[in-house]
């Protein structure tokens, strides 16, 4: 018998859910799938001619704070850090929070009706996980409330040319995430790759069809360069977004990273960015 894992992977979260005594969000009635995301509700949308939607994830408010993922991924951070984080991300309207997963429900409660998403990880940080792992992860985060999910790309897999893998994995996190109105990034470790492989890996990603291709996860070798954030936007055109995270920590730098083609920035020290240009 031949399972399809992404359903399976559902089929034991909605279990779990079911005997924890919790609903899931917000559902629409006829198709079942997040409030907002309903197929029937954007098709006059698309008549209108739009072609994609960034569902409860990006912040309205213009500026270089609407371009921040206001980040916190240690694992020792605490309660009181994550509320402080997200205390700040609605004072200074970041982008999203970044945080661990285990933080996704507190994080989604404390900000909603803030007008900052919540944006969470899977197969972090080394992308080992198994495909069926990181598309559960996702499942369960956009369940919990994440907007948009940044999952670490198979990166063993890509060295070793076996391409249908790596898309494959990064198909079934954009899959899970899809179905509950979520974003995806893709995280390709570009301090661990050639040239040729952050082409292929920004190609892969754009085929499985990610939101975003992401420069590093902060826990690698090196972080975000201006060269890789112009090479990943010149391989995915300008239908699908780059982020630059890791080392971004001042204003100059990340504005220079939104020169070269960055539309969303992954950092740390996004107040300090933000309060350098007063």
């Amino acid at each position: 018998m031949t399972w399809d894992l992404d359903r399976l992977a559902e089929a034991v979260t909605d279990a779990v859910m079911l005997r924890l005594g919790e609903g899931p969000r917000a559902l629409c009635g006829c198709h079942q799938v997040a409030e907002g995301s309903c197929p029937d509700a954007m098709r006059p949308l698309v008549a209108r001619g739009a072609s994609r939607f960034g569902l409860e994830a990006s912040a309205s408010h213009a500026g270089l704070a609407s371009l921040i993922d206001h980040t916190l991924l240690k694992p020792e951070a605490t309660e009181e850090q994550i509320r402080k984080l997200c205390s700040e991300a609605a004072e200074f309207r970041f982008a999203t929070v970044c945080i661990q997963p285990t933080w996704v429900r507190l994080a989604a409660r404390l900000l909603s009706g803030a007008g900052v998403g919540v944006c969470t990880v899977a197969g972090f940080p080394l992308g080992a996980n198994t495909a069926d792992v990181k598309a559960y992860e996702a499942r369960r985060a956009v369940f919990d409330g994440a907007a948009e999910v940044d999952m670490v790309i198979n990166l063993g897999a890509l060295k070793s040319l076996d391409y249908r893998t790596v898309e494959e994995d990064v198909r079934g996190v954009v899959r899970a995430c899809h179905d509950g109105g979520a974003l995806t990034k893709v995280i390709l470790e570009t301090a661990l790759l050639t040239r040729e492989e952050k082409v292929k890996a920004s190609t892969l990603a754009a085929a499985a069809g990610a939101d975003f291709v992401k420069t590093s996860t902060g826990f690698g070798p090196g972080g975000a360069t201006v060269e890789d954030v112009a090479l990943m936007r010149e391989v995915v055109g300008e239908k699908i977004g780059v982020k630059a995270a890791g080392g971004v920590r001042d204003r100059a730098t990340a504005e220079e990273m939104v020169k070269a083609g960055a539309n969303r920035i992954g950092a740390s020290a996004g107040i300090r960015i933000l309060q350098e240009g007063k």
